[in-house]
């Protein structure tokens, strides 16, 4: 299946083929994205790591920003 990522770090759009059942972390892993560095978004709603992702998803990888 064919997932569009906006990932917001480089402001880049990519398309990338994952297989039917898919999750958010086998695309993290594809794209080599630390999960524990992003939120992963969908309709503007979070997606947790084990959510199943649908061909033609268009979704969008967010840093998150921590500080003291």
């Amino acid at each position: 299946m064919q997932i569009q990522a906006f990932i917001e770090r480089t402001k880049k759009t990519t398309q990338v083929e994952l297989p039917a059942k898919a999750t958010v972390k086998h695309l993290l892993e594809k794209l080599a994205v630390n999960p524990v560095t992003v939120l992963v978004t969908r309709d503007s709603k979070v997606l947790i790591e084990t959510q199943e992702l649908h061909d033609k998803d268009t979704v969008k990888i967010l840093s998150v920003v921590s500080g003291g």
